[in-house]
């Protein structure tokens, strides 16, 4: 069902993305809510927006105990997974951030820009990753609370620099997430079972993959490396493989849409729900709201099932695109 959110609408979500203070992104948000129409197909965005204004006002309060410096290091979650994005200084982390999401973030030639993070919002196909903008790592000094937030992300982008010795990057800043306790998943059989290691996806992004000629470059570093890495070359500057790199992150955070309909409607392609791979109809159900799983009795779905209109029962698992009709 369409949304048809008034013109003033977005204006004001122009507003909120620039805003730099919580207290500007809780007055947007508030506003936001108040000029979007009451419907049902704006039932899923009135809810986003109540739930990311208790987000902000829950981390307004938390922020009233911290100190400045220590509060902007806790960027709560949002959207469908948070991803970090890491790397020693200057490889351009904040220029690709920036190409991604759209964020305003500090993009500059001299070592150091980032000094704090900073989120942004990225759309893959309906489907919201937040990207987190770091300071650079160093073996020289390491805020402790970024650590943390590697920790708790749900993916890593480590990005290197294709003409500065990406070989040699992607070793130290490996060796200092290990340092942190953060282990990519890939080479998780090598560790013993230890509940203070986090085993995280993790993308090497090599960047400023500009020309034909850093495509050679880049074929050089694949065959110097030592270990198995899941890499990508990428450029900030033109584009190259922006699109790939976000169909990866979802691939790699296990995400898929999944889209609902009302018996007798059309299905609403607006509001998307992402869920799991592996994600069942019950756990759609339970998601919409706890009295339809009480109440199911069957479903329906168009897409992946063996024909369309196919009748499931709650266990049956969901596919990417499918679209799902509860019976209550």
């Amino acid at each position: 069902m369409p949304t048809n959110l008034p013109p003033d609408y977005f204006e004001i979500e122009k507003r909120f993305r620039s805003a730099e203070t919580i207290e500007e992104k809780i007055a947007a948000l508030q506003e936001m809510y108040s000029v979007v129409p009451k419907h049902k197909g704006t039932d899923h965005l009135r809810a986003d927006l109540r739930r990311r204004l208790a987000k902000l006002n829950e981390e307004a309060q938390s922020r009233k105990g911290a100190g400045k410096h220590d509060s902007a290091f806790r960027i709560p979650k949002a959207g469908a997974g948070q991803v970090v994005v890491v790397g020693p200084v200057n490889v351009g982390k904040s220029a690709l951030v920036a190409a991604l999401t759209g964020a305003e973030t500090s993009v500059s030639s001299t070592p150091h820009t980032t000094w704090e993070p900073l989120a942004g919002m990225m759309n893959v196909r309906g489907i919201p990753i937040q990207l987190v903008d770091t300071p650079s790592l160093s073996r020289d000094y390491v805020e402790p609370r970024l650590k943390e937030l590697i920790r708790y992300a749900d993916m890593v982008l480590l990005v290197v620099d294709l003409t500065q010795d990406p070989v040699a990057q992607l070793k130290e800043t490996a060796i200092l997430l290990a340092e942190y306790r953060v282990i990519p998943r890939h080479l998780q059989s090598r560790y013993p079972i230890d509940p203070l290691l986090k085993f995280l996806p993790l993308l090497v992004l090599v960047n400023k993959c500009d020309d034909i000629q850093a495509q050679e470059l880049y074929q050089i570093f694949c065959a110097l490396l030592e270990e198995k890495w899941l890499c990508l070359p990428v450029s900030a500057l033109t584009g190259h493989n922006l699109d790939v790199l976000k169909e990866t992150i979802v691939q790699e955070l296990g995400l898929i849409r999944v889209y609902t309909k009302a018996p007798g409607k059309d299905p609403d392609y607006a509001t998307p729900f992402v869920m799991k791979k592996g994600s069942t109809v019950a756990d759609l159900a339970a998601r919409i709201h706890k009295d339809f799983l009480k109440k199911m009795k069957s479903a329906r779905v168009w897409g992946n099932a063996v024909f369309d209109r196919q009748l499931v029962n709650r266990d049956y698992v969901l596919h990417d695109g499918d679209v799902v009709e509860i019976h209550i």
